[in-house]
């Protein structure tokens, strides 16, 4: 974000403000001077009452602007056989949230994910790529529960709040949490082989980045050009398998001194790693009409990881 950025006259609500993306966000908004208070799970996100209670409480001390949600259920496979719990966090609670957003006047971001297709791809014909990416209009798809309530939350959001913004992304890294970076440094750090799938296409995405680019977005909601409200994709350029992510992971890793060890990388297919929801095989997004609508550049999956690990190291 730019330094002559003027902070938020009213205050910013961040819920879910201590998992992995939020944890980023707050430190971001704490380090710009923008105004913001953070709940996790004090405020059950299922209850209307929770929600409207928390908001008249903090509006006698400033109208909120903004509510920001990065609280979801992620677990894939868990919520096979966890329904009940993975649809109230993951469409019942943004649906919940934007009606408050709605109703005491403050404009509302939702994140959601690339787990809203199925990953079969669009087939693009007589050109060298099989698929081009996906497009905010292109049908969704979804093939699991957790993918299914993500897209079903998407619709809830936009009928109770109409003018409020869903950002997809995919494929998140950092500092905090458990993520697949975090996960490949140990396993290199302690294995002598390590087998990655290679049959799986995506955009690896740092929080930092994706945190920059909200408040990117809710600064210019507050100048003259506002994007318009609805669906954006945002995650890091290009297109890389999760083998070869893993394997830029490791050359990275060892280059700074995160990896003290040889370890021998091994593609595999999805098939020798079955699991109760199927991965999608192409989950790249298309981010044009972000960057149209902000006038920026996104950075190239393998720079910001590359910043990610210097930072580490």
């Amino acid at each position: 974000m730019s330094e002559d950025l003027k902070p938020l006259e009213s205050p910013l609500w961040l819920i879910g403000n201590k998992g992995m993306l939020g944890t980023e966000l707050s430190q971001l908004l704490e380090k710009q001077g923008i105004p913001f208070t953070g709940t996790d799970r004090e405020v059950d996100i299922t209850s209307p009452a929770a929600l409207d209670a928390y908001a008249e409480k903090q509006n006698a001390h400033g109208r909120i602007s903004w509510i920001i949600n990065c609280a979801a259920y992620t677990a894939v496979d868990k919520a096979e056989d966890d329904v009940e719990t993975c649809r109230n966090l993951n469409a019942e609670g943004p649906g919940n949230i934007a009606r408050t957003a709605e109703k005491f006047g403050a404009r509302f971001i939702q994140l959601s994910t690339d787990y809203v297709f199925d990953g079969r791809g669009i087939p693009l014909a007589g050109e060298a790529a099989p698929f081009r990416p996906y497009r905010e209009d292109d049908e969704t798809r979804p093939i699991g529960v957790y993918g299914l309530t993500k897209r079903d939350g998407e619709r809830r959001v936009l009928e109770n709040h109409g003018e409020s913004y869903i950002i997809r992304t995919a494929w998140l890294y950092g500092e905090h949490g458990n993520n697949f970076v975090h996960t490949m440094l140990r396993l290199m750090n302690e294995r002598e082989e390590v087998k990655v799938v290679d049959d799986q296409w995506g955009s690896p995405t740092w929080a930092a980045d994706l945190s920059r680019a909200l408040v990117s977005l809710i600064m210019a909601c507050d100048g003259p050009a506002a994007p318009a409200p609805g669906l954006y994709h945002y995650t890091n350029e290009g297109a890389v398998t999760w083998f070869g992510f893993a394997r830029e992971i490791y050359r990275l890793g060892q280059s700074l001194g995160l990896i003290k060890k040889n370890c021998a990388l091994r593609p595999c297919g999805s098939a020798e790693y079955p699991a109760k929801v199927k991965r999608p095989a192409y989950s790249v997004l298309d981010k044009t009409k972000f960057k149209t609508a902000l006038g920026q550049t996104i950075p190239p999956w393998n720079e910001s990881l590359k910043r990610y690990l210097e930072s580490r190291a």
